[in-house]
Protein backbone atom coordinates (compact mmCIF):
# COMPACT_ATOMS: atom_id res chain seq x y z
CA UNK A 1 0.00 0.00 0.00
CA UNK A 2 1.37 3.39 -1.04
CA UNK A 3 2.39 5.71 1.80
CA UNK A 4 0.88 9.19 1.58
CA UNK A 5 3.55 11.85 2.11
CA UNK A 6 1.51 15.02 2.56
CA UNK A 7 -0.43 16.39 5.54
CA UNK A 8 -4.13 17.12 5.96
CA UNK A 9 -5.47 19.46 8.64
CA UNK A 10 -9.29 19.43 8.89
CA UNK A 11 -10.60 22.09 11.32
CA UNK A 12 -14.03 22.25 12.95
CA UNK A 13 -14.71 25.89 12.08
CA UNK A 14 -14.50 29.23 13.88
CA UNK A 15 -10.80 28.81 14.54
CA UNK A 16 -9.02 31.56 16.42
CA UNK A 17 -7.74 34.19 13.95
CA UNK A 18 -5.92 36.38 16.47
CA UNK A 19 -8.24 39.37 16.22
CA UNK A 20 -8.51 40.08 19.96
CA UNK A 21 -6.50 43.10 21.14
CA UNK A 22 -5.46 41.58 24.48
CA UNK A 23 -1.67 41.09 24.36
CA UNK A 24 -1.65 37.74 26.18
CA UNK A 25 -4.40 36.45 23.89
CA UNK A 26 -2.39 37.48 20.83
CA UNK A 27 0.71 35.71 22.15
CA UNK A 28 -1.28 32.50 22.69
CA UNK A 29 -2.63 32.73 19.13
CA UNK A 30 0.88 33.15 17.73
CA UNK A 31 2.40 30.30 19.74
CA UNK A 32 -0.46 27.80 20.18
CA UNK A 33 -3.38 28.48 17.84
CA UNK A 34 -4.57 26.18 15.08
CA UNK A 35 -3.33 28.45 12.29
CA UNK A 36 0.09 28.48 14.01
CA UNK A 37 0.14 24.68 13.57
CA UNK A 38 -0.91 25.02 9.92
CA UNK A 39 2.02 27.37 9.27
CA UNK A 40 4.44 25.16 11.21
CA UNK A 41 3.46 22.05 9.23
CA UNK A 42 3.86 24.00 5.96
CA UNK A 43 7.46 24.91 6.80
CA UNK A 44 7.17 28.15 8.75
CA UNK A 45 6.54 31.80 8.04
CA UNK A 46 8.30 31.76 4.65
CA UNK A 47 5.88 29.14 3.30
CA UNK A 48 3.76 29.94 0.26
CA UNK A 49 0.18 29.87 1.58
CA UNK A 50 -2.79 29.93 -0.81
CA UNK A 51 -6.21 30.58 0.73
CA UNK A 52 -9.25 29.44 -1.28
CA UNK A 53 -12.51 31.04 -0.02
CA UNK A 54 -14.64 29.29 -2.66
CA UNK A 55 -17.11 27.85 -0.14
CA UNK A 56 -17.94 31.26 1.31
CA UNK A 57 -20.79 33.54 0.25
CA UNK A 58 -18.50 36.50 1.12
CA UNK A 59 -15.16 35.30 -0.32
CA UNK A 60 -13.54 38.75 -0.43
CA UNK A 61 -14.13 39.41 3.27
CA UNK A 62 -13.12 35.87 4.27
CA UNK A 63 -9.95 36.11 2.22
CA UNK A 64 -9.08 39.41 3.93
CA UNK A 65 -9.59 37.82 7.37
CA UNK A 66 -7.15 35.01 6.58
CA UNK A 67 -4.69 37.46 5.08
CA UNK A 68 -4.72 39.38 8.38
CA UNK A 69 -4.51 36.21 10.50
CA UNK A 70 -1.55 34.73 8.64
CA UNK A 71 0.18 38.12 8.57
CA UNK A 72 -0.20 38.31 12.36
CA UNK A 73 1.64 35.00 12.52
CA UNK A 74 4.51 36.55 10.54
CA UNK A 75 3.77 34.93 7.19
CA UNK A 76 5.09 36.82 4.18
CA UNK A 77 3.76 34.89 1.18
CA UNK A 78 -0.03 34.70 1.31
CA UNK A 79 -2.26 34.65 -1.77
CA UNK A 80 -6.06 34.60 -1.98
CA UNK A 81 -7.28 32.41 -4.84
CA UNK A 82 -10.95 33.28 -5.41
CA UNK A 83 -12.37 30.43 -7.52
CA UNK A 84 -16.00 30.98 -8.53
CA UNK A 85 -16.37 28.49 -11.40
CA UNK A 86 -14.86 25.34 -12.89
CA UNK A 87 -13.32 27.59 -15.54
CA UNK A 88 -11.44 29.46 -12.81
CA UNK A 89 -9.97 26.10 -11.71
CA UNK A 90 -8.44 25.65 -15.17
CA UNK A 91 -6.76 29.04 -15.43
CA UNK A 92 -2.98 28.89 -15.81
CA UNK A 93 -2.50 31.50 -13.09
CA UNK A 94 -4.50 29.41 -10.61
CA UNK A 95 -2.73 26.18 -11.56
CA UNK A 96 0.65 27.90 -11.10
CA UNK A 97 -0.30 29.03 -7.59
CA UNK A 98 -1.36 25.51 -6.58
CA UNK A 99 1.83 24.00 -8.01
CA UNK A 100 4.01 26.44 -6.06
CA UNK A 101 2.10 26.45 -2.76
CA UNK A 102 3.44 24.85 0.41
CA UNK A 103 -0.02 25.05 1.96
CA UNK A 104 -3.52 25.36 0.53
CA UNK A 105 -6.21 26.48 2.98
CA UNK A 106 -9.93 26.08 2.22
CA UNK A 107 -12.35 28.36 4.05
CA UNK A 108 -15.78 27.57 5.47
CA UNK A 109 -19.16 28.10 3.84
CA UNK A 110 -20.93 25.60 1.58
CA UNK A 111 -18.86 22.49 0.93
CA UNK A 112 -20.82 21.67 -2.22
CA UNK A 113 -19.39 24.82 -3.84
CA UNK A 114 -15.88 23.39 -3.37
CA UNK A 115 -16.68 20.10 -5.07
CA UNK A 116 -18.80 21.71 -7.81
CA UNK A 117 -16.18 24.31 -8.75
CA UNK A 118 -12.95 22.43 -8.04
CA UNK A 119 -13.82 18.71 -8.12
CA UNK A 120 -12.34 16.82 -11.12
CA UNK A 121 -10.52 19.92 -12.39
CA UNK A 122 -6.81 20.43 -12.98
CA UNK A 123 -6.46 22.09 -9.56
CA UNK A 124 -8.12 19.11 -7.86
CA UNK A 125 -5.82 16.64 -9.62
CA UNK A 126 -2.71 18.65 -8.71
CA UNK A 127 -3.82 18.93 -5.07
CA UNK A 128 -4.44 15.19 -4.83
CA UNK A 129 -1.14 14.32 -6.54
CA UNK A 130 0.93 16.66 -4.38
CA UNK A 131 -0.78 15.43 -1.20
CA UNK A 132 -0.02 11.85 -2.17
CA UNK A 133 3.59 12.39 -3.20
CA UNK A 134 5.15 15.47 -1.56
CA UNK A 135 6.38 15.46 2.01
CA UNK A 136 5.64 18.76 3.76
CA UNK A 137 2.78 19.73 1.47
CA UNK A 138 -0.23 20.76 3.56
CA UNK A 139 -3.92 20.94 2.71
CA UNK A 140 -5.92 22.58 5.50
CA UNK A 141 -9.62 23.29 5.59
CA UNK A 142 -12.05 24.72 8.09
CA UNK A 143 -15.75 23.82 8.37
CA UNK A 144 -16.87 23.24 4.75
CA UNK A 145 -13.21 23.08 3.74
CA UNK A 146 -12.69 20.19 6.17
CA UNK A 147 -15.84 18.32 5.18
CA UNK A 148 -14.90 18.45 1.49
CA UNK A 149 -11.73 16.43 2.17
CA UNK A 150 -13.76 13.20 2.40
CA UNK A 151 -15.16 11.15 -0.47
CA UNK A 152 -18.51 10.50 1.21
CA UNK A 153 -19.16 14.11 2.17
CA UNK A 154 -21.93 15.39 4.43
CA UNK A 155 -23.68 18.07 2.38
CA UNK A 156 -26.44 18.94 4.85
CA UNK A 157 -28.81 17.65 7.47
CA UNK A 158 -30.96 18.80 10.35
CA UNK A 159 -29.70 18.35 13.90
CA UNK A 160 -33.30 18.59 15.14
CA UNK A 161 -34.14 15.41 13.20
CA UNK A 162 -31.22 13.44 14.61
CA UNK A 163 -31.35 9.65 14.30
CA UNK A 164 -34.13 9.82 11.69
CA UNK A 165 -33.29 8.19 8.37
CA UNK A 166 -32.89 10.85 5.72
CA UNK A 167 -31.83 13.59 8.15
CA UNK A 168 -28.39 13.69 6.54
CA UNK A 169 -27.65 14.51 2.89
CA UNK A 170 -24.51 13.03 1.34
CA UNK A 171 -22.52 14.24 -1.68
CA UNK A 172 -19.17 13.39 -3.24
CA UNK A 173 -16.19 15.30 -1.86
CA UNK A 174 -12.61 15.72 -3.05
CA UNK A 175 -11.66 12.17 -1.95
CA UNK A 176 -8.41 13.22 -0.28
CA UNK A 177 -9.07 10.97 2.72
CA UNK A 178 -11.69 8.38 1.69
CA UNK A 179 -11.52 6.53 5.03
CA UNK A 180 -13.28 9.38 6.86
CA UNK A 181 -16.61 11.18 7.02
CA UNK A 182 -15.96 14.63 8.51
CA UNK A 183 -18.48 16.86 10.26
CA UNK A 184 -17.77 20.26 11.82
CA UNK A 185 -19.16 22.79 14.35
CA UNK A 186 -19.95 19.48 15.97
CA UNK A 187 -20.69 20.31 19.59
CA UNK A 188 -22.20 23.76 19.18
CA UNK A 189 -24.63 22.67 16.46
CA UNK A 190 -25.52 19.29 17.97
CA UNK A 191 -24.55 17.14 15.00
CA UNK A 192 -24.17 13.81 16.80
CA UNK A 193 -27.25 12.37 15.12
CA UNK A 194 -26.41 13.23 11.54
CA UNK A 195 -22.87 11.84 11.89
CA UNK A 196 -24.38 8.67 13.37
CA UNK A 197 -26.62 8.29 10.34
CA UNK A 198 -23.71 8.94 7.98
CA UNK A 199 -21.70 6.17 9.67
CA UNK A 200 -24.76 3.88 9.54
CA UNK A 201 -24.85 4.45 5.78
CA UNK A 202 -21.11 3.74 5.47
CA UNK A 203 -20.12 1.58 8.47
CA UNK A 204 -16.74 0.78 6.94
CA UNK A 205 -15.79 4.47 7.25
CA UNK A 206 -14.79 6.42 10.37
CA UNK A 207 -16.72 9.52 11.41
CA UNK A 208 -14.81 12.54 12.73
CA UNK A 209 -16.92 15.18 14.50
CA UNK A 210 -14.80 18.31 15.00
CA UNK A 211 -15.69 20.95 17.56
CA UNK A 212 -15.05 24.61 16.75
CA UNK A 213 -11.46 25.87 17.14
CA UNK A 214 -10.36 22.23 17.01
CA UNK A 215 -8.50 20.36 14.31
CA UNK A 216 -6.61 17.21 13.48
CA UNK A 217 -3.15 16.97 11.93
CA UNK A 218 -3.23 13.85 9.74
CA UNK A 219 0.15 12.51 8.63
CA UNK A 220 0.68 9.75 6.08
CA UNK A 221 -3.07 9.40 5.66
CA UNK A 222 -3.19 7.66 9.03
CA UNK A 223 -1.56 9.24 12.09
CA UNK A 224 -3.89 11.81 13.67
CA UNK A 225 -3.05 14.35 16.39
CA UNK A 226 -5.72 16.62 17.86
CA UNK A 227 -4.98 20.36 18.10
CA UNK A 228 -6.98 23.29 19.42
CA UNK A 229 -9.24 24.04 22.34
CA UNK A 230 -12.14 21.60 21.88
CA UNK A 231 -12.94 17.96 21.24
CA UNK A 232 -12.95 15.49 18.37
CA UNK A 233 -15.68 12.83 18.55
CA UNK A 234 -14.78 9.67 16.61
CA UNK A 235 -17.48 7.28 15.37
CA UNK A 236 -16.42 3.71 14.58
CA UNK A 237 -19.20 1.55 13.14
CA UNK A 238 -17.01 -1.44 12.29
CA UNK A 239 -18.36 -3.48 15.22
CA UNK A 240 -22.04 -2.66 14.85
CA UNK A 241 -24.19 -5.61 15.87
CA UNK A 242 -27.42 -3.99 14.68
CA UNK A 243 -27.84 -1.43 11.92
CA UNK A 244 -31.23 -1.11 10.21
CA UNK A 245 -30.37 1.90 8.03
CA UNK A 246 -30.67 0.02 4.73
CA UNK A 247 -34.17 -1.36 5.34
CA UNK A 248 -35.84 1.68 6.87
CA UNK A 249 -38.10 4.11 5.06
CA UNK A 250 -37.13 7.79 5.08
CA UNK A 251 -38.29 9.60 8.21
CA UNK A 252 -38.14 6.48 10.40
CA UNK A 253 -36.18 6.43 13.69
CA UNK A 254 -32.99 4.38 13.45
CA UNK A 255 -31.48 1.65 15.58
CA UNK A 256 -27.71 1.18 16.00
CA UNK A 257 -26.10 -1.18 18.51
CA UNK A 258 -22.44 -1.34 19.55
CA UNK A 259 -21.38 1.90 17.88
CA UNK A 260 -17.93 2.77 19.24
CA UNK A 261 -17.41 6.42 20.26
CA UNK A 262 -14.14 8.08 21.28
CA UNK A 263 -13.88 11.60 22.71
CA UNK A 264 -10.44 13.08 22.11
CA UNK A 265 -8.89 16.44 22.97
CA UNK A 266 -5.65 18.35 22.49
CA UNK A 267 -2.57 16.16 21.89
CA UNK A 268 -4.53 12.88 21.80
CA UNK A 269 -3.70 10.62 18.86
CA UNK A 270 -5.62 8.21 16.67
CA UNK A 271 -4.58 5.66 14.04
CA UNK A 272 -7.03 5.46 11.13
CA UNK A 273 -5.57 2.17 9.90
CA UNK A 274 -5.70 0.42 13.28
CA UNK A 275 -8.71 2.36 14.67
CA UNK A 276 -6.77 2.81 17.91
CA UNK A 277 -6.60 5.74 20.32
CA UNK A 278 -3.40 6.88 22.06
CA UNK A 279 -4.19 9.22 24.94
CA UNK A 280 -1.43 11.22 26.60
CA UNK A 281 -0.93 11.37 30.34
CA UNK A 282 -3.13 13.85 32.20
CA UNK A 283 -0.18 16.14 32.96
CA UNK A 284 1.15 16.16 29.37
CA UNK A 285 1.73 19.62 27.85
CA UNK A 286 -0.91 21.34 25.71
CA UNK A 287 0.14 21.71 22.04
Amino acid sequence: MKVIKGTLIPIGGNEDKGIEENEQYTQEFISEGILFHVVKEAGGIDANIVVIPTASSIPTEVGANYMEAFTTLGCKNITILDIRSKEDSEKESAIKLIKEANCVMFSGGDQSKITDRIGETSIHKILADRYQNEEGFVIAGTSAGAMAMANEMIAGGSASEAFIKGAVTMYKGLNLIPELIIDTHFIRRGRFGRQSEAVAKYPNLIGFGLAEDTGVIIKNGNDCTVIGSGMVIIFDGSKLTHNNEKILEEGTPMTMANLTIHVLSNSDMYSIKNRKVSVLAIDAPFI
